[in-house]
């Protein structure tokens, strides 16, 4: 490795609708080292794989950039959300296998066409047969084949407590030379139906993510690259390229998931809404004390048992075109600049319009025509956008991607309000308060769906497109903002510093403590099977009583790569994120001492918990800290709970608890015993030497 090689680079490739990124980083400064930005090659033969290849190899001709110093690689990727989107799906069969109640599971696993956007359908053929007779699974298996599956997916119920006979299926098919897959690869929890359509639809993506992944794959080993591909997944974190193989219905919406990855690893936010706004949409994000949040998926409007982040995509970005109707700015978007081949207006010269003319233009086959776009003498087109009407307004900071010129844009609105009798400026802010207004609509829906605080919030934009939009939509709501760093590149930075990630759900009544451990450490195995270093694994476990739900995710580094979170900062930065947190002034804060790597501030009866980068990892109020040692815990842990239990018309409310050891925080939430709070907190520091310290922090519950 030559002098003033990094000692290792974290790679990142985002795929976007118009852009390919490509990003290396210097793991242990966390400094972005080089970038690529190629054409999304979605007309290729091979799709977008083309351009992830060809990204890849441009990057190794960077300077201080070389094969070998490469920890850790991965790519998002579009293909899932457009296949399921376009109707581009493999032709599935369905296997269902039957045990005694044969009826009742024979209709809880058939499910209706399932409506795409595109306007057609997905609509699987269906089969059944005894799990019990492995011939009668295998005639199923090539009787769906022999009718024009190009996929199969075997389902049967509590098959993921025993998997072995959709197993049995899976390998038939494949020695058929059909991919397969089953209903436990896709998830662990219970629910007939809805498993049995997510393994469906993920086996309608199977045959052309499986090419993809191969393909990119096998570049990187070309490349000599000395660590295996990783996908990003709709979760925020990554799994192994093979595990796409298995699972690509996981990677769905890991595009906007590369740019919330990179809001919360680099730009380090952990409260506020984070807006990364592309040339023609922009995704908007909550995040509460250091997570994004969640929701269940669903595809065309039915239940999938896919966890994705909850991301609210609007049809606007900075390339949204300007609508007139009846000589009056009437709309802006959904198309862009983009999607109607014409240049932005702001990154033209102003000579380009003397001359020319203004014509309202259908972008794609079935729009109204009435997009606004300037045609200059030489024929070119050259689109009005949100971004041109943001420059001229003077409303794109310096040094953001989408600084452009003010001139030129000027003369295009000039032009416009010759034609439709109106003034230049009037027409740029209308625009401005249109593009706005939709933002602003999804922020508010964000703030009242996850309780955040609304003197509170923040924007955070991202993306190419975010110096346009994100200040002026702040400063009509009148909250606070900030252009994120390197923000063009936020979403290929976010896949360059994500952590592997697994969930394991199971719906269990009354879970024993023996019962989460065992999901605790399948949801560990798992990690670590799909890339993750065994010694860095942390597990947080949910346990939904109502629901009889108990959910454990997995996240950890992948074994090659360094500090994927980017560099430690010192007091003055994390003691600034926790009073940023609590709107108040650092000196009002008190210091608590939790681990070396884990720090308190507290306020009143407010803690927040901060780590080494500066990101603030829990948010908790009226918590009771206990120091401890890893001998003495569980006694602590115990008499804690004991203490902050209370009782009310409902009965018992146990508390939340919080195992913090070194950098892990090992969270358990909904609790139904002590007993169980004692067993989870033995199980987090099992092997640990009995004076390691610990802290232990206890949240009561109202009762």
């Amino acid at each position: 490795m030559g002098e003033g090689t990094p000692r290792a680079l974290r790679v990142g490739i985002d795929v976007g609708g118009t852009f390919t990124d490509v990003v290396a980083i210097d793991a242990e400064a966390g400094r972005l080292v080089a970038r690529i930005k190629i054409p999304t090659t979605h007309d290729a033969p091979q799709g977008v794989a083309a351009g992830i290849v060809e990204g890849i190899a441009r990057l190794l001709e960077e300077p201080g950039v070389v094969a070998r110093a490469v920890a850790f690689i991965a790519h998002s990727t579009t293909q899932a959300t457009n296949a399921l989107l376009e109707g581009d799906l493999a032709r599935v069969g369905v296997l269902g296998l039957l045990g005694r109640v044969a009826f009742v599971a024979e209709n809880r696993m058939r499910f209706g066409e399932v409506p795409l956007e595109s306007g057609g359908s997905f609509a699987p053929a269906f089969a059944f047969a005894s799990a019990s007779d492995a011939q009668a699974v295998r005639t199923a298996v090539d009787a769906l084949i022999a009718g024009g599956a190009q996929a199969i997916a075997a389902s049967e119920s509590f098959g993921v407590d025993r998997p072995e006979r959709e197993e049995l299926a899976v390998a038939h098919a494949r020695s058929r030379g059909v991919e397969a897959t089953a209903g436990h690869d896709v998830s662990s929890a219970y629910g007939l139906r809805a498993r049995t359509r997510t393994a469906a639809l993920n086996a309608a993506i199977l045959p052309k993510m499986i090419a993809t992944a191969r393909m990119t794959s096998s570049a990187v080993e070309r490349a000599e690259i000395p660590v295996p591909l990783m996908v990003m997944r709709s979760d925020g974190g990554v799994m192994d390229v093979r595990e796409v193989e298995r699972r690509p219905i996981l990677t769905l919406l890991s595009g906007p998931a590369a740019g919330l990855a990179g809001a919360l690893l680099y730009e380090r936010l952990s409260e506020g809404i984070f807006i990364e706004v592309g040339g023609t949409s922009a995704d908007c994000s909550a995040v509460r004390a250091g997570r994004p949040q969640m929701q269940s998926a669903r595809i065309g409007g039915h239940r999938t048992m896919l966890r994705t982040l909850d991301v609210r995509t609007l049809g606007i970005g900075g390339g949204s075109m300007l609508r007139i109707r009846g000589n009056a700015l009437a709309d802006v978007g959904p198309r862009s600049a983009h999607i109607a081949g014409c240049a932005y207006a702001a990154f033209s010269d102003p000579g380009d319009f003397e001359g020319a003319r203004i014509e309202l233009v259908a972008p794609a086959p079935g729009d109204p025509a009435e997009y606004a776009v300037a045609v200059a003498r030489d024929g070119r087109r050259i689109a009005l956008t949100t971004t041109c009407a943001a420059n001229l307004l003077g409303c794109v900071p310096e040094g953001a991607f989408a600084r452009g010129n003010a001139d030129a844009a000027r003369c295009a609105f000039e032009l416009l309000a010759r034609q439709v009798n109106g003034d230049p400026l009037a027409l740029a802010r209308g625009t401005l308060d249109i593009a706005s207004g939709k933002i602003r609509h999804a922020v508010e829906r964000l703030v009242a769906d996850y309780e955040l605080d609304p003197r509170r919030v923040v924007l955070v934009g991202g993306g190419g497109g975010a110096g346009a939009l994100v200040p002026f939509a702040a400063q009509a709501m009148g909250v606070r903002y900030r252009i994120a760093r390197d923000a063009d590149v936020i979403a290929p930075i976010g896949v360059a510093l994500a952590l592997v990630r697994d969930v394991v759900e199971r719906t269990i009544a009354a879970p024993t403590p023996q019962d989460i451990s065992r999901i605790r450490r399948e949801a560990g195995d798992r990690v670590v099977a799909a890339g993750a270093s065994p010694d860095g694994v942390e597990v947080e476990v949910e346990i939904d009583s109502q629901r009889s739900r108990v959910r454990a995710t997995a996240s950890g580094a992948t074994a090659l790569a360094h500090s994927a979170g980017g560099p430690s900062c010192g007091e003055a930065e994390r003691r600034a994120a926790a009073a940023d947190s609590l709107a108040c002034d650092g000196g009002e804060l008190q210091r608590v001492e939790l681990t070396a790597a884990l720090t308190g501030y507290a306020r009143g009866g407010a803690l927040r918990v901060v780590d080494e980068r500066g990101v603030v990892r829990l948010s908790l109020q009226d918590a009771v800290v206990t120091p401890a040692t890893a001998g003495g815990a569980v006694e602590r842990v115990r008499a804690g709970v004991e203490r902050a239990t209370r009782f009310g018309d409902v009965g018992r409310r146990l508390p939340a608890l919080y195992l913090l050891r070194g950098g892990r925080i090992a969270a358990f939430e909904g609790l139904s015993g002590t007993e169980q709070a004692a067993d989870l907190a033995g199980e987090e520091i099992e092997g640990c030497g009995p004076t390691e310290p610990v802290t232990i922090l206890v949240v009561p519950r109202s009762a």
